[in-house]
């Protein structure tokens, strides 16, 4: 039996941590197992921000966006000396296993501290969902259906005036939160980092758009995708032969994405990822991700994991192009 264990939330904020960090701090008490709570992610590892977590110190907090334990990057955890400091640091204090909640970078920290001895669970937390190993991320439903209720909104003023939108959503390296919500909010093009598209096949579907008499014409880019939603917008613009074509106009999503009550999904989500983590560490399985398999928590290697990228859904885009 773990008798203190020690949670950290790392790299961008989710929404569901603080139901995860709820989580992991009931599961523990149930089992007799004191919580700490490590501050502003790596960087307050580092800097030793601990505080204990009761459970009414998580109290009202399942409900809330971003996350009470804070969240900075941190390049000094990435020199071999600081992050074995981190660990004798924990090991002082009697901390026998660490809960890490966050995307690729945050894990990949995770197995480092793991390598240097200190025992770890880690839990997907990215509303981008690029990790391998598990079929949905902590915080990937509320920020889609952030996304959508704004296409949607947009989708009524587009509409109104006969114009053609770009909406522009988070996602780096992985068009997956672009892909889903232009799915689910009917776009008529998506635009993804994984797959190169020609801007001429864009406009001449833009100008059919009009020609059939469309209300609208909707895009959703990610914001790493190839060709830049600014530069669409330009293209299309220029294209305009007249009155008779849709005004185009750029929306830019941004961080609205990450905050926000978490949906019901998330926050139960959250909670079982949370629990799941605790037990894992109590059973000596560490050096592991808790993920969701279809509808079963599962322990997945960190090194296996984070060996390859999270294989792009192509089938889903193909699907995607023959709905709109």
């Amino acid at each position: 039996m773990k008798r203190q264990i020690a949670v950290l939330t790392s790299g961008g904020d989710a929404p569901g941590m603080n139901a995860c960090i709820r989580g992991v701090v009931r599961r523990a008490d149930k089992m007799g197992c004191r919580v700490w709570g490590i501050g502003r992610g790596y960087a307050g590892l580092l800097d030793g921000e601990a505080q204990p977590l009761s459970t009414r110190s998580v109290s009202g907090v399942i409900q809330r966006g971003g996350t009470i334990l804070g969240t900075a990057r941190s390049d000094e955890f990435l020199r071999p000396e600081r992050r074995q400091e981190a660990v004798r640091s924990l090991q002082e204090r009697e901390i026998e296993g660490l809960v890490i909640i966050g995307g690729d970078g945050s894990l990949r920290g995770a197995l480092e501290l793991e390598r240097l001895g200190m025992p770890v669970v880690g839990i997907p937390a990215s509303i981008d969902n690029d990790l391998p190993g598990t079929d949905i991320s902590l915080g990937v439903d509320t920020a889609l259906n952030t996304a959508l209720e704004a296409i949607d909104k947009i989708k009524d003023t587009a509409s109104a005036h006969r114009r053609a939108f770009i909406v522009e959503v988070m996602g780096r390296n992985c068009g997956y939160l672009a892909l889903a919500s232009a799915m689910a909010g009917g776009a008529e093009i998506v635009l993804v980092p994984e797959v190169e598209i020609d801007v001429d096949s864009i406009i001449r579907e833009y100008h059919r758009a009009h020609r059939v008499g469309k209300p609208h014409f909707i895009v959703v880019a990610a914001e790493g995708a190839r060709l830049r939603a600014l530069d669409l917008c330009e293209h299309l613009s220029l294209s305009r032969p007249g009155e008779e074509a849709f005004e185009v106009r750029l929306t830019v999503l941004g961080h609205v994405q990450r905050g926000g009550s978490p949906t019901a999904f998330d926050r139960i989500l959250g909670g079982r990822l949370g629990a799941a983590a605790v037990e894992l560490l109590d059973e000596d399985q560490h050096g592991v991700m808790a993920g969701l398999l279809g509808d079963t928590v599962a322990a997945v290697s960190l090194d296996e994991l984070l060996a390859a990228p999270r294989p792009f859904p192509r089938e889903l885009y193909d699907l995607a192009q023959s709905l709109a």
